[in-house]
């Protein structure tokens, strides 16, 4: 079974920058934010590793891309290469960490790239990003407390990065800690009203805090900014069940599943729609 995808900027290291899908609902009652990736299933996908950041990156030259580049083929091959690669300096520990988590050794790369970011006389902001990836690598282990620690670490570098605000609310919520991730997202938003991600985040915990007219808001704003938002549709669809819409909630997953079948928020949906056809016993 593929694991499912770390929040946020968990991204896709064939891209190295851009964003990742998330794993948010499991059921209405659990927590809005995803799963833990158990580190077992690390290694039958590279896909959701966390991505050295373009721009700004720890280190430049060419054994370094070579090194990254390596990674989602053989993570074995780019570990050798930076423990072989003398002169490496932060390059070669970067990669090594991200190696470490292709690996399915998620705990041990986070502990490195914690190492990293502390150790690393690059900008603060390179560093940031640094932290930013040991922040991902601990949620991937199922550390939520180190993750959130890592996070933490790298807004004292950063501290209006929008994307590092929403990756310490995903760790704040994921401890239920809903009112402290409401607030990092509301920074984020502050700095750009536009994202869609932290409207759709900041919903589901409204949501938990029962407080579903203020969580409809920021959907109706999600999907108003991009109407096949998938996770915004998905949110929807639980808000309307829970507000007794049964037709609407179904609506909703229906359509998630025409846009995106294939996809962790599509096979929630589905598994949404099998627990309302199975009725209120079996929810």
């Amino acid at each position: 079974m593929k694991p499912p995808a770390p929040p946020h900027v968990l991204l896709m290291i064939l891209l190295l920058a851009g964003a990742g899908g998330s794993i948010w609902w499991i059921s209405q009652d659990q927590s809005p934010f995803p799963a833990p990736i158990n580190n077992e299933n690390a290694t039958d996908s590279t896909e959701d590793l966390p991505v050295p950041p373009v721009p700004p990156r720890i280190a430049q030259g060419a054994d370094y891309d070579r090194c990254l580049s390596m990674l989602t083929t053989d993570p074995s091959g780019a570990y050798q290469m930076a423990e072989n690669w003398k002169t490496g300096g932060d390059g070669a520990a970067h990669c090594a960490a991200l190696a470490e988590i292709a690996l399915g050794n998620a705990e041990t790369g986070a502990r490195m790239l914690e190492t990293l970011g502390t150790t690393s006389k690059a900008s603060a902001i390179a560093r940031a990003s640094i932290f930013g990836q040991a922040d991902q690598a601990w949620i991937m282990s199922g550390n939520t407390q180190k993750a959130l620690e890592a996070a933490s670490h790298a807004l004292a570098l950063a501290p209006d990065d929008p994307d590092l605000l929403i990756d310490r609310a995903v760790a704040f919520a994921t401890l239920d800690r809903f009112k402290e991730a409401i607030a990092d997202l509301n920074h984020a938003l502050d700095i750009d009203p536009r994202r869609t991600d932290a409207l759709v985040y900041r919903a589901a915990s409204l949501r938990r805090l029962d407080k579903p007219d203020q969580a409809a808001d920021d959907i109706a704003r999600a999907l108003d900014q991009d109407p096949d938002n998938v996770d915004a549709l998905l949110e929807r669809g639980i808000l309307r069940q829970r507000q007794g819409n049964e037709d609407g909630a179904r609506q909703d997953w229906e359509r998630i599943i025409s846009l995106a079948p294939d996809s962790a928020t599509g096979d929630l949906a589905a598994q949404n729609l099998a627990l309302q056809e199975a009725g209120p016993e079996r929810k």
